[in-house]
């Protein structure tokens, strides 16, 4: 059994115990929040211990902690909760930039305690599925994405608009377009980013097209415009379609160059973050401190990529 501490108790964090409810050997221990308001409610809906701080959460008997916070705290409760001796499951993006990032890295290393930063589309059924079946089936080298999502109905409060927060399309969007791009084609070698703030110290509207050792991506994100939010993968045999929406993949198409079409349905239960959950927790029961998926080297690249966008576009936050 893992026994879980949450930092964290926003709406993220609910649709976390969605997913946790659905795990067999895992539970939720006990609750930490900046906003006390917050504890007791959650805790009364979850089961589960209402700590006053998060040195007493990290003093509970917790084997491993979920970040739900927004990023500007995400190291720096990383770093504690390792200190602590607790294994890390971090929401994306792990950290504000690179510089950031790295030490949080160095520490699970140096304390041989597993960190990965949550990423849910890859332990989705659908796009296990879809990896299997290319293995057999296959589209050719893969040499361009096209993915994005643009929401309009966030409601003025919400933290994505908020510069103290971390927020703005490109470090609450764009992780996921990141990882589905380094995901298909390898690392990136170059970046070209266009980005407009409207208004806002954040940006609201962010498109960068990137290539890779593979070939090229092209990206948006933002929340002054509706966007369709699938994906496209091309190669020179086929090419994949995510229907919307694509992070939370449910639904492909695959057209191959012979004119064949192969449709994969593939539902997903309980938000989706379940299959996240497992895995992480799979990796501590087998005494692994890194994810073969979700790789630190695979979170160094998503932010790099993020952090370039950023100083293209001009979007610095305090510190940097």
């Amino acid at each position: 059994m893992t026994k879980f501490g949450i930092i964290g108790c926003g709406r993220i964090s609910h649709r976390f115990m969605q997913g946790l409810k659905q795990v067999a050997d895992a539970s939720l221990t006990a609750a930490w929040s900046r906003r006390a308001e917050s504890i007791t409610q959650f805790v009364d809906q979850y089961g589960g211990k209402a700590c006053s701080s998060l040195d007493e959460l990290l003093a509970s008997d917790i084997d491993a902690v979920y970040i739900a916070t927004l990023p500007d705290s995400h190291a720096e409760y990383s770093i504690a909760a390792l200190n602590a001796g607790k294994h890390v499951l971090c929401e994306k993006p792990a950290a504000v930039n690179l510089t950031q990032l790295e030490p949080v890295l160095q520490l699970a290393k140096v304390k041989g305690l597993l960190f990965m930063e949550g990423m849910k589309p890859p332990f989705y059924p659908l796009y296990r599925k879809l990896k299997e079946h290319l293995l057999a089936d296959p589209i050719g080298p893969v040499g361009y994405v096209r993915a994005g999502s643009a929401v309009m109905d966030c409601p003025p409060e919400h933290p994505n608009y908020s510069y103290e927060l971390i927020g703005g399309g490109v470090m609450q969007i764009a992780p996921y377009e990141a990882f589905l791009a380094l995901d298909w084609l390898g690392p990136m070698t170059n970046l070209q980013a266009m980005g407009r703030f409207s208004g806002k110290e954040i940006d609201m509207f962010s498109i960068f097209q990137t290539q890779h050792d593979s070939g090229y991506a092209q990206l948006y994100c933002g929340f002054d415009l509706h966007g369709k939010g699938d994906a496209l993968i091309v190669g020179s045999l086929g090419h994949i379609t995510f229907h919307k929406n694509w992070w939370n993949p449910a639904k492909a198409t695959i057209e191959y160059l012979d004119g064949r079409i192969v449709e994969l349905d593939e539902p997903f239960i309980a938000g989706g973050l379940n299959y996240e959950i497992q895995h992480f927790c799979e990796l501590i029961k087998n005494g692994q401190t890194e994810s073969p998926i979700i790789t630190h080297e695979l979170s160094r690249q998503m932010i790099a990529m993020l952090e370039e966008a950023r100083k293209q576009i001009g979007l610095k936050f305090r510190g940097e």
